[in-house]
């Protein structure tokens, strides 16, 4: 299924994808605040080993997540329809 851009979307659909570019953020923000906490238990009860790499890595992925819209579009969209 092709991705439709960002213009061709209804009003509804926008709003849509603008709350779910949100709740993304912050459940992205909550895990990688978890594996911060692993990380920091981790390395005061043993130390630095190979096993630290595994949240970073994870942290790394999540950082470097591409949305599927642009941030910006998306918003400036909204402001443009009055939706928000």
């Amino acid at each position: 299924m092709e991705q439709r851009k960002l213009t061709e979307l209804t009003d509804e659909e926008l709003l849509q994808a603008a709350k779910k570019m949100k709740s993304e953020a912050a459940i992205n923000a909550g895990f990688i605040g978890f594996l911060i906490g692993i990380i920091f238990y981790s390395v005061v009860k043993n130390g630095f080993g190979f096993f630290l790499l595994i949240p970073l890595f994870l942290i790394y992925k999540l950082i470097n997540n591409k949305p599927k819209y642009n941030k910006q579009e998306v918003e400036r969209l909204l402001k443009e329809r009055n939706l928000k």
